[in-house]
């Protein structure tokens, strides 16, 4: 995805783009990147490419999230590689949006495990009820 802002602008706060606009882009950018018309295919998709983005933007190696996926899944290796590799603007980005968010946290008096713990609760809340989209 391309912005007319940088993660650096989201992280100061200068720019307002938070998870629920990320993930509407992200799902635009892979439903037009993919050659079917098969919706179920595509939220599928659209998950398992917001997961890796969301586990390589909290750290995470993408080898233990290669290990997490079913072995008969869609997506071997080399494609999820593929898919990381083309996904480095939209993790980064993403990072920048957690990162703004836990910052909010510690603004608003919180302790940052507080925050830390607050973002996850949300993240989480907002992709239980975007897996319905």
């Amino acid at each position: 995805m391309k912005w007319e802002f940088t993660a650096n602008e989201v992280v100061r706060g200068e720019v307002v783009y938070g998870l629920e606009d990320f993930r509407r882009d992200l799902m635009d950018e892979v439903s037009n990147n993919l050659e079917s018309d098969d919706e179920v295919f595509i939220q599928h998709s659209f998950d398992v490419v917001y997961e890796l983005c969301h586990w390589i933007a909290t750290g995470r190696k993408f080898a233990d999230f290669v290990n997490t996926l079913p072995e008969n899944g869609p997506f071997d290796v080399v494609v999820l590689q593929t898919i990381k590799d083309h996904m480095t603007d939209n993790i980064t980005m993403l990072g920048a949006i957690l990162q703004r968010m836990i910052m909010d946290g510690v603004e608003q008096g919180m302790a940052v495990e507080q925050a830390v713990d607050r973002t996850a609760q949300i993240h989480d809340s907002v992709v239980s009820g975007a897996a319905t989209n």
